[in-house]
């Protein structure tokens, strides 16, 4: 929430409570002047045993009149100071209740959240201060636990669903190789084929929560290697579907798990070769090296990709098109999810760019070594 500028909660109760002491100060200057003018020698009064005060301190006898001043003030400043005591007591508790009335309000605010409400917001009205901005930052922090826990809500959901279809569709062959006679060859081959998915699907869960809880171990890594090494492995594929590859660029080093880096590199560029054209489709990937970081940039031709679909692109299980499921490779939906994973894990960031004659630009940009 925007708000003014306000006074700080330290100095609101400083000010308080001097203001306070100032009020206890002004009455026993009151009390004690009051005294001074009935006792003093202008308005002198005979004591019990028959001594003017006043008069002594003229006369020049201090010690004694102090003495019978103390003996006549004692017993009435003692009263005055038990009632400065209860009433700083008594003022200083609603003050101190009245400024910390916020903090009750968070705590109560805290105690009432829980995984079923998180939709709950503190919203503390009134100008900044301490206990706003603490307020302000519970509310932020409830914001992206919700915002966290609708998000593997709705991947748990995804990935039951996911892992459920191979499952079925394997049940659904064995009872058909149960039923009677059948194409045993063809049986197989079809079981693989879902059997190889479903372990796909499953190696990529483990790998985007390894890369979420960041379990790796760091080394030197040259981008232009991986990106080298990743098109060697892709060549085939992108042979088969009559896409040309090209890896340009210079050394791009920087720090993280090479594992980790590897698999981003080849998603993108398994994800480029497989959304492309059918035929005369282009892959280029380049490296470059920065003063400030280090750069993968993987562009490839394709159909067009409206800009409104490019955020969800790095969501799991969300595909551009669903022609990568219905042909010879069947993805699973995981490969940018994957690759921004990684990337937040090293630091990083992502940019997905739509070309205008169809196809994506993604530019990733890690710290350098």
């Amino acid at each position: 929430m925007d708000r003014r500028p306000g006074l700080s909660v330290r100095l609101k109760l400083t000010l308080s409570y001097a203001g306070l002491l100032m009020l206890a100060g002004f009455m026993v200057l009151a009390v004690v002047w009051v005294l001074l003018l009935r006792y003093g020698p202008e308005g002198a009064v005979t004591t019990p045993e028959g001594i003017d005060p006043g008069r002594m301190m003229v006369n020049g006898d201090l010690l004694t009149a102090l003495r019978l001043m103390v003996g006549v003030m004692l017993p009435t400043a003692s009263i005055v100071m038990a009632f400065l005591l209860v009433f700083g007591l008594l003022g200083g508790w609603v003050l101190a209740g009245r400024m910390l009335a916020p903090l009750d309000q968070i705590t109560r605010a805290v105690r009432q959240t829980t995984d079923a409400s998180l939709s709950r917001r503190i919203r503390l009205p009134g100008r900044k201060d301490e206990f706003r901005e603490l307020a302000d930052a519970f509310d932020g922090m409830l914001e992206q636990l919700e915002a966290h826990v609708t998000e593997q809500q709705r991947f748990a959901a995804n990935a039951s669903h996911e892992l459920r279809t191979p499952l079925a569709i394997s049940q659904t062959l064995i009872e058909v190789a149960r039923a009677g006679p059948a194409d045993q060859d063809e049986l197989i081959d079809r079981l693989h084929t879902v059997n190889t998915r479903a372990i796909d699907l499953t190696e990529g869960l483990l790998l985007l929560n390894r890369s979420d809880r960041r379990l790796f171990t760091t080394e030197p890594v040259d981008l232009s290697l991986l990106a080298e090494e990743a098109a060697e492995t892709l060549l085939p594929l992108a042979e088969e579907r009559k896409v040309a590859l090209d890896v340009t660029g210079e050394p791009a080093r920087t720090v993280g798990s090479a594992a980790l880096l590897l698999r981003m590199v080849t998603n993108l560029v398994q994800n480029a070769i497989v959304h492309n054209l059918p035929e005369h489709g282009t892959v280029t990937v380049n490296t470059a090296a920065h003063d400030d970081g280090v750069v993968v940039r993987v562009e490839n031709t394709g159909p067009p990709v409206p800009s409104a679909l490019l955020p969800t692109l790095l969501e799991p299980f969300q595909r551009g098109t669903d022609r990568a499921r219905t042909e010879t490779y069947a993805g699973v939906g995981l490969g940018l999810a994957i690759v921004n994973s990684i990337v937040r894990a090293h630091d990083g960031t992502l940019d997905l760019i739509a070309r205008p004659a169809g196809g994506l630009i993604v530019t990733i940009r890690l710290p350098p070594a």
